[in-house]
C-alpha cells in the first residue's frame, strides 16, 4: 500500500479494504439485507449485514454515493445462487467483491442506481480491486 492509500479492516468479517488517502475521514455505516424466499415471496428468509463506507463529504443535503459490502456466510450465498432467496427488486445478483472461510463479500445489485455525486470514484476505487480478505479461525 502507498502514501495515498489508507486500509479499512474489519476482524470480526475477516476482510481489509483500500481507499484513496482523500477518504481518510471516511464513516462506517451498518445497516441490513433482506432476502425473501422465492417460494412465497413475502417472507423475509434470511438477513445479514451491509458494511457502507461513506465519504466524510456526504451531508443530509448532498448526499454522496456509499460503498455498500454485503456480508454473507457461504451458506446464505449459495443458497441465493441457488433461487432460494432474492434481494430487492433486481433481477440481479450481487457481484461477489471476495470470500474467506466464512463469509463472502458482495456489491448490491444497483447500488448506484441514483448516480450520486461520487459515484465515478466509487467505480475507480471498485475497478482497484480494494478488498483483500483473511482467514478467519
Amino acid at each position: 500500500m502507498n502514501q495515498n492509500q489508507l486500509s479499512i479492516k474489519n476482524t470480526k468479517y475477516g476482510f481489509s479494504f483500500k481507499l484513496p488517502a482523500s477518504w481518510r475521514s471516511y464513516y462506517v455505516i451498518t445497516s441490513q439485507w433482506e432476502g425473501i424466499a422465492n417460494e412465497n415471496g413475502s417472507t423475509v428468509d434470511e438477513v445479514g449485514p451491509i458494511i457502507s463506507i461513506r465519504d466524510s463529504k456526504w451531508t443530509k443535503e448532498t448526499p454522496r454515493q456509499d460503498i455498500p459490502i454485503m456480508v454473507f456466510t457461504i451458506t446464505q450465498w449459495d443458497s441465493l445462487k441457488q433461487g432460494v432467496f432474492h434481494i430487492g427488486a433486481a433481477p440481479v445478483d450481487p457481484t461477489e467483491l471476495g470470500r474467506n472461510n466464512y463469509y463472502v463479500f458482495a456489491l448490491p445489485a444497483r447500488y448506484n442506481y441514483d448516480f450520486l455525486p461520487g459515484y465515478v470514484d466509487v467505480e475507480k476505487i471498485l475497478a482497484g480491486k480494494p478488498l483483500q480478505t483473511t482467514q478467519l479461525k
